[in-house]
């Protein structure tokens, strides 16, 4: 196991998020984020990030 600099599981469970969006547009966000967190091992307040940041991108794409 390594040790990641801070910050570094979250912004993998962006990517991931966003990457699993990308090949399934109708996943369930919400799950998405569960998994991220369980796979990636963050705490809640990375959680709650999460879902701040995948809530106002849904926002910015319904307004196009």
């Amino acid at each position: 196991m390594s040790i990641l600099p801070k910050g570094e599981q979250l912004r993998r469970a962006v990517r991931w998020i966003s990457d699993e969006r990308l090949d399934n547009p109708e996943a369930n966000v919400s799950k998405l984020i569960g998994d991220a967190c369980l796979k990636f091992n963050l705490p809640p307040k990375d959680a709650e990030f999460l879902v701040h940041f995948f809530a106002e991108k849904g926002s910015e794409k319904q307004g196009e």
